[in-house]
């Protein structure tokens, strides 16, 4: 429910990490799927790849809600070129968690927020990167079977036991990792007029 004083907000996200995320700025919002088709681009680098997605989500639900803002979100790691999505099933989670070992990766987050009649668009690309330490295979079975990171990109849960997989991680805003980068929306929301501190 949205006060008639403020503009309503809504994520574009199924996300529940997104959207245990945006609660923290204890702003009232509505969620809505975007249903967009998220298929990579032959040759697309990986920072427009998800700059593209992250807008096309927020793009979709403000078509339907004039007035509104709308933040869309999306997330990629980056691994050798390579990009890493969801592993979706335990098999090849291990696999991705077994190639990551003792690498360096970047995730990239993108954020976007979107508002149309008058289309009015602001967004923040986050790169934040993850070390992992030198991994066995027992140790990755541990972890995949006790927390079960399937629809997580790289395979992990940093904000859980996934901390424990890392030598280290390099970023201006930690919030990024989980997938919405707080300190750049923040930013953009204040732009668009929400009180936030």
């Amino acid at each position: 429910m949205f006060l008639k004083s403020e503009q309503p907000l809504i994520l574009a996200s199924t996300s529940a990490y997104r959207r245990e995320l945006l609660g923290r700025l204890g702003l009232p919002f509505g969620v809505q799927t975007p249903d967009i088709d998220e298929s990579w681009r032959p040759g697309e680098h990986p920072t427009a790849l998800v700059g593209r997605l992250a807008l096309a989500k927020a793009r979709k639900v403000s078509s339907g809600t004039p007035g509104a803002w709308v933040i869309g979100s999306d997330q990629i790691a980056v691994r050798d070129k390579d990009i890493l999505g969801k592993p979706l099933e335990r098999q090849r989670c291990i696999e991705q968690l077994s190639a990551s070992s003792g690498q360096r990766l970047e995730f990239l987050t993108a954020v976007a927020l979107v508002k149309s009649g008058p289309s009015q668009e602001f967004q923040v690309v986050d790169s934040t990167w993850v070390t992992f330490r030198t991994l066995d295979r027992p140790s990755i079975e541990r972890y995949v079977d006790r927390e079960q990171p399937f629809d997580c990109a790289g395979g992990f849960k940093c904000e859980g036991l996934g901390i424990s997989l890392f030598d280290s991680i390099e970023t201006l805003d930690p919030t990024a990792l989980i997938g919405l980068p707080l300190i750049a929306l923040s930013r953009l929301l204040r732009k668009a007029g929400y009180p936030v501190p």
